[in-house]
């Protein structure tokens, strides 16, 4: 069982939480069907918001679906000029027998644009 990390991005259409929760649990469970992952392979995760997200944490969504014993954290992504709006980022550590090759990184909607190289 090796450690692996996995991303991930969602750009939310508005700032309001029950909208924050429904995407991030949405790309909560992409990033676990289709890395073939359940929550007792999540070592960690960290989210990160741009600044013009103020209505919630994401980790309150991840809490609400059920991962309740994994470590947690939010943070500001930096604001920079030209940035896209209203994104959601996370970085999951889980132990999976994946080679890094097979890390499927998951980048929702617009957020798909975000990383072009990588996103499924």
């Amino acid at each position: 069982m090796a450690v692996r990390a996995v991303r991930g991005a969602v750009q939310l259409e508005r700032d309001e939480a029950g909208h924050m929760s429904e995407q991030v649990e949405e790309l909560l469970a992409a990033v676990l069907e289709r890395n073939g992952l359940e929550a007792d392979d999540l070592i960690s995760i960290w989210f990160t918001a741009t600044p013009d997200l103020h209505s919630d944490f994401p980790a309150a969504a991840a809490r609400r679906i059920g991962i309740v014993d994994v470590p947690l954290i939010c943070a500001q992504e930096l604001d920079i000029e030209g940035a896209m709006p209203r994104v959601v980022r996370l970085l999951a550590h889980v132990e999976t027998d994946l080679p890094k090759s097979r890390i499927a990184h998951v980048y929702l909607g617009a957020a798909a644009a975000l990383r072009k190289d990588i996103a499924q």
